[in-house]
């Protein structure tokens, strides 16, 4: 697999700015090199690596799309707009009419006093006796990244089995996570995942159908990710500012569908 050397650049993207479509510019496989470590990688086809990883998203992304899992809407500029423009449409209405945005999560869920809830939870999609295929899908679709990562870096993988010593058994979602997030059509602003366990990195899986865009772009390295159809990104989330360009569909059936893996520093020590 051949590496990429990256360099920190100059850019003008801040934290809350929406992301900006642009042509993804890393589509092959490659190792990612940053001061003379590999931080990640990228694997356009996991199918090179795993056919059972390719069953297992197609399974959880076709369940994902499906009524059997509740999914959250996330309402975009686009929806609002929509809605105070037309005074008496109802935001589901609204939500017809624009850019339709939902997420799912599973597993833990981290204390949240601001809403009054300050334990640790696992997430509600848990309880659905419909989502248990999905959720199944995603278990075991996370222990199959677990080991081509395992494979391409075992470094990164020692070092956040290592991290995880300390996090309990009922807070993780397979062996080096805390939890999931599903996303459909969702187009990220710049943000940094500071919730994550410094020295972790992320697992991206993504689904998409007739739609461009939907890309990773990491503006200190001036790299934006394909994520094509079947792939998976391993990156250190917590670790730069990044964002996900807009997602164009290019036909009624158009969508893309992000799978993520993400470890929690809120459940080490409980």
């Amino acid at each position: 697999m051949k590496k990429i050397k990256l360099q920190k650049v100059e850019h003008q993207a801040k934290i809350g700015k929406d992301c900006p479509y642009i042509e993804p510019n890393v589509k092959d496989d490659c190792l990612l090199e940053l001061d003379g470590e590999i931080i990640g990688f990228y694997i356009k086809d996991v199918s090179k690596y795993s056919e059972k990883l390719k069953a297992l998203i197609t399974i959880a992304n076709k369940e994902f799309r499906s009524k059997n899992v509740h999914k959250t809407p996330m309402d975009r500029s686009n929806v609002l707009a929509i809605q105070q423009a037309n005074p008496g449409m109802t935001r589901s209405e609204a939500r017809a009419l624009g850019t339709s945005q939902m997420s799912a999560i599973l597993g833990s869920i981290p204390p949240k006093p601001q809403f009054k809830r300050n334990y640790p939870t696992i997430s509600s999609v848990h309880k659905n006796e419909k989502s248990q295929t999905f959720i199944k899908a995603m278990w075991a679709a996370c222990l199959e990244c677990e080991k081509i990562i395992k494979e391409i870096t075992p470094h990164l993988y020692e070092r956040q089995v290592e991290l995880f010593k300390d996090i309990k058994k009922e807070w993780k979602f397979g062996t080096l996570y805390t939890g999931s997030i599903s996303n459909f059509n969702i187009s990220a602003p710049f943000h940094r995942d500071t919730g994550n366990i410094v020295g972790t990195v992320n697992t991206i899986l993504t689904k998409r159908n007739n739609a461009n865009g939907g890309c990773l772009n990491v503006p200190d390295y001036n790299v934006t990710f394909e994520q094509a159809d079947n792939s998976m990104l391993v990156y250190p989330a917590w670790k730069n500012v990044h964002g996900v360009t807009p997602i164009k569909p290019i036909s009624k059936d158009g969508y893309r569908n992000s799978l993520i893996f993400y470890p929690l520093k809120a459940f080490k020590g409980i």
